[in-house]
């Protein structure tokens, strides 16, 4: 359980072990996989970000694409494996959700495969109005982009 260890939360970006968030989310995570390095920068720089540290070592990560007055989206989030089972991705959530500069948001979303019943003890329901919300996805992107960086002459964009 998390209350037998001490963690840590902190939202400074210069404290990420860039590295291994990086790494985690290109190439263990389902969601994120071959994220390219120099989107994965951008993304940390429009997010507020939370790392969760054991002992000063990072053990996991996430962020809130946010403007902080009406709207967050929860992104990204994960505990690295040796450190599951121990209640951290509980008190990371219970740790952002509290946050100040969250409260009395209108709407949060995310998206999660495998975590729904994690995500409901922090009151997140499907959605209310589905037939209200759109998506456009380009599914593709990141194998788009890596691709272009191979290809003599090739663009980002």
């Amino acid at each position: 359980m998390s209350d037998t260890l001490a963690l840590e939360f902190d939202c400074d970006l210069a404290r990420l072990e860039r590295d291994m968030i990086h790494h985690y989310l290109s190439q263990q995570s389902y969601w994120a996989a071959g994220l390219p390095r120099d989107v994965f920068e951008r993304s940390l720089a429009g997010s507020l970000c939370f790392g969760v540290y054991v002992a000063g070592k990072q053990v996991g990560f996430a962020r809130m694409i946010t403007d902080q007055a009406t709207f967050a989206y929860l992104a990204d989030v994960f505990v690295l494996p040796d450190w599951r089972g121990r209640g951290i991705s509980k008190a990371l959530l219970a740790h952002i959700i509290a946050y100040p500069a969250l409260q009395n948001l209108r709407r949060m979303l995310l998206a999660t495969a495998d975590a729904h019943g994690l995500y409901a003890q922090f009151g997140f329901t499907a959605l209310s109005r589905p037939e209200y919300m759109m998506e456009r996805l380009e599914q593709q992107v990141y194998q788009r982009l890596a691709a272009a960086v191979a290809t003599p002459g090739g663009t980002q964009g």
